[in-house]
């Protein structure tokens, strides 16, 4: 009988198969000797039967041996043979009439053994007769049959069991030596038996599950040639010296971290060579979170997915399967499974920061750089694979700014072209991480662009009027005390911070001790009263400088009338410089 399993995949299904094998006569009959001799005492009585060894046929059924024949046909001897049990089968030489030793010293002829194949095979062994002078008894073994145990892990030497045959003879006649009596198709090198004691002994270690039990023939011979022959039975026990097998049919790894929960990711068999409970095996886990063992068919294994997967989490998993079978101690094998968790695209980019705030200098050189932004992808491979791209806005967001970029690879932004603060203090462009999946994910972030203003603008003098046109003088009485506020210089500067701060001095005047101007508030006023030293018509050059670096400036020109009476201004000439002041150096 050949016995095997059949494990078809998608759907898994299993099948055991077993198949007949139907015996043919190929074997013939085959005796273990192919000469036998046979030392028969002239003395035995016509009846008396003579053991012989049954021919063998490796055969089964009616195509093994079914009778026996001598030839030539003598009138000494003639062949018994049948079966005393069902494995216990048996061929003997029968003595017709009395033997003389002086007439025939020695009787020969050949002993057929026939199966019942179609057509039949034979086997033949030769058979020779000597006959002896009187040894009337012939060995007798104490039991018919001996049994043995012997446990597999016995050490080479030990003695399994000890056989005993007794002859009534005396002296030579009675001595007694014991030998093998090898079966057809047996090997029992395995054991050996001491001629004189009749100890039999093992060799070698056996292993049960090469056999379970040894059958052995005894033959015990007397001095005189008579002899005897016993079965020995031996049987093996097993002892727990074979750990269990782990035998993997199918193992599927690396698995996507997206896989269902209940998938099978390997099939396996276990399989142990002992016996009983040697042989009764069961099989464990370490963990249990992520994967299980479920029974598939008899000593079959599944192992499976209990719960979702995520490769960001943990990417790998080393799964020990132990078996152990119920020995005492037990013995255990582990299987190992390393399983790789491989990538889907179930991560979105994630910026490191919620909002970005950068920063340009106004009047910038063209593509400079001013930052850049990064967003990380836990996910691996194109997957992960972050590029980096301005997200269009709709109009209601307001409008798109030209002037920044952003580097698709490495995130950094550029402003393209020159900012001027004065008109664009500040914009927001959103910017969009997406990674190379299929589909692919994305996030967006907004970057605000703050332009920082730079000293690019001199103050610009609103009062008095700086133009081409005759200025108008301030009129001031010549009773005004200290203090007096002849007029106030009004400027402003397009920068804005410290770059718009402005300050006023006083950098030249007709009567430079006459006059001082407020640091911050650009108000001419008198220092001291006027005295009548003092000339009628004085000239004043105010410097405005803001707080840049460096600072820019700019002038205003201050004319002013000391008047006794303030409701006179008509002298002559006071409404256009002096002639002298033309040609002045002032600017």
């Amino acid at each position: 009988m050949l016995p095997f399993e059949l494990l078809l995949s998608n759907p898994l299904q299993f099948f055991r198969v077993e198949v007949a094998l139907e015996d043919i006569n190929d074997h013939s009959p085959v005796f273990p000797e192919e000469r036998v001799t046979l030392d028969i005492p002239e003395t035995s009585n016509p009846g008396s039967r003579f053991p012989l060894e049954v021919a063998q046929d490796l055969d089964i059924g009616s195509n093994t041996v079914q009778a026996y024949s001598i030839s030539p046909e003598n009138e000494y001897f003639s062949v018994a043979y049948g079966s005393r049990s069902e494995d216990d089968k048996y061929v003997e030489l029968v003595l017709e009439k009395p033997l003389d030793r002086e007439e025939h010293a020695e009787i020969g002829f050949s002993l057929i053994a026939v199966d019942g194949g179609s057509p039949p095979t034979t086997g033949t062994t030769e058979v020779k007769i000597v006959i002896l002078d009187a040894n009337d008894n012939a060995p007798i073994f104490t039991q018919e049959r001996y049994f043995g145990k012997v446990l597999e892990n016995m050490p080479e030497g030990s003695v399994v069991l000890t056989v005993l045959a007794r002859d009534q003879d005396a002296g030579v006649y009675g001595e007694i030596s014991y030998q093998f009596s090898q079966a057809v198709g047996q090997n029992n090198s395995a054991f050996v038996i001491d001629p004189i004691t009749g100890e039999i002994k093992i060799t070698k270690p056996l292993d049960y599950e090469e056999a379970e039990t040894y059958e052995l023939r005894v033959r015990a011979r007397d001095g005189g040639g008579l002899s005897a022959i016993c079965k020995v039975l031996v049987e093996v026990v097993d002892v727990n010296d074979n750990a269990p097998e782990v035998v993997v049919s199918s193992f599927s790894s690396p698995l996507p971290e997206n896989t269902a929960p209940g998938t099978v990711v390997a099939l396996f068999t276990v399989r142990d060579r002992d016996s009983g409970a040697n042989g009764k095996i069961s099989c464990g886990l370490e963990d249990q979170l992520f994967f299980s063992l479920r029974p598939a068919y008899k000593n079959y294994y599944e192992l499976v997915t209990v719960s979702a997967l995520d490769r960001e989490e943990t990417a790998r998993y080393i799964l020990r399967v132990t078996a152990a079978d119920a020995g005492s101690p037990p013995l255990t094998s582990t299987q190992t499974f390393t399983v790789d968790i491989s990538d889907v695209n179930d991560n979105a980019p994630v910026f490191n920061q919620t909002s970005y705030t950068m920063y340009v200098r106004e009047n910038n050189v063209p593509t400079v750089f001013v930052g850049a932004v990064s967003a990380a992808d836990a996910d691996v491979g194109l997957n992960g694979k972050v590029s980096y791209s301005l997200a269009a806005v709709q109009a209601a967001e307001g409008p798109w700014c030209s002037c920044v970029s952003v580097n698709s690879e490495n995130g950094h932004v550029f402003v393209l072209r020159p900012l001027d603060y004065e008109r664009l203090r500040q914009t927001e462009v959103t910017v969009s991480a997406s990674d190379a999946g299929s589909p692919p994910l994305r996030a967006n972030v907004s970057v605000r662009l703050v332009v920082l203003d730079e000293n690019d603008n001199a103050p610009l003098v609103l009062y008095p009027g700086q133009d081409s046109s005759p200025a108008s003088s301030e009129l001031v009485p010549v009773s005004a005390e200290a203090g007096y506020l002849i007029t106030k210089v009004v400027a402003v500067d397009a920068d804005s911070g410290q770059n718009s701060w402005l300050s006023y001095h006083l950098l030249r005047a007709s009567e430079p001790g006459l006059f001082t101007v407020g640091v911050h508030s650009g108000e001419v006023r008198l220092r001291r009263p006027v005295t009548e030293r003092d000339s009628v018509r004085q000239k004043l050059l105010v410097l405005v400088r803001d707080n840049g670096k460096p600072p820019l400036s700019a002038t205003a020109a201050v004319s002013a009338l000391l008047l006794k009476d303030l409701s006179d201004v008509r002298l002559p000439g006071h409404s256009s410089p002096a002639p002298e002041d033309q040609a002045g150096s002032l600017t």
